[in-house]
């Protein structure tokens, strides 16, 4: 029914690195339309703290304090989720880190973490929860993957981010090839390119948002609201014909820099 488009009423949400900014605001949109959703952090107390703080208003949000960023703790993931739950509707790869520095002082260790969270770990934490998404899917309610990129995968950034905007631009692309393989296991996979979010990693937007917002089409940063939106979209019946594409969610400021 079309009244029912957006809903996510007894489907099961992972979302990594849910315990701020991007995958907070995700994992409390899904709470909200009827998902019961399964948060991911690395810092144990966070991730319970969020988990507790999503589900005061009556919806369901559980914790699982696990590492993803290695190959150990993509399978410990699996593990912990597999004890409350047998199927996945919904997994977002939202984890992800960045490196700034100038071009001639760039480390190697900042290639190498960035690169390995944000382009590799969503590969093979997909691959690992295939089975749950499997078990979930079916073509008339297709499990959903969502990859949560950048618009500095899109267009350039002059900020000497490089493995970061590498790493996205290499997100953005990975879910292409990705989603055409995944589509055969009735698996929608699509990607969301945020602009300026008032986070942790973006401080700039969180630390100077009237400046920020002057260099942004609609005069304003991102909110909950927006990213939500967009992910919920994605997630629901509403976006089971959207594979491979990537949401650019941004004001506008992507086009602005062309």
């Amino acid at each position: 029914m079309m009244t029912d488009l957006f809903s996510l009423k007894d489907r099961v949400a992972l979302v990594t690195g849910g315990s701020r900014g991007i995958g907070r605001m995700i994992a409390a949109g899904f709470i909200a339309y009827g998902a019961r959703v399964y948060i991911s952090s690395r810092k144990a107390d966070a991730c319970e703290q969020t988990a507790r703080e999503l589900s005061k208003d009556g919806g369901t949000c559980i914790g699982l304090p696990v590492d993803a960023s290695t190959g150990e703790g993509v399978q410990a993931l699996v593990a912990a989720f597999a004890k409350h739950e047998p199927k996945l509707d919904i997994l977002v790869n939202n984890a992800g880190a960045a490196w700034l520095a100038q071009f001639d002082e760039f480390p190697e260790k900042g290639w190498d973490k960035v690169v390995d969270l944000n382009l590799k770990t969503p590969f093979f934490l997909t691959q690992a929860f295939a089975t749950a998404l499997r078990a979930a899917a079916s073509p008339a309610r297709p499990a959903k993957v969502i990859n949560i990129a950048s618009i500095d995968g899109v267009s350039v950034n002059m900020q000497e981010t490089y493995s970061y905007a590498a790493s996205k631009a290499g997100l953005i692309h990975l879910t292409r090839r990705m989603a055409l393989r995944l589509a055969d296991d009735n698996i929608v996979m699509s990607a969301i390119a945020p602009g300026a979010f008032a986070t942790d990693m973006n401080v700039g937007a969180r630390d100077h948002t009237a400046e920020v917002a002057k260099r942004i089409p609609l005069k304003r940063i991102g909110t909950d609201e927006d990213m939500a939106g967009a992910a919920v979209y994605l997630a629901s019946r509403a976006g089971d014909y959207v594979v491979g594409s990537t949401l650019i969610v941004d004001g506008g400021v992507t086009y602005a820099r062309g």
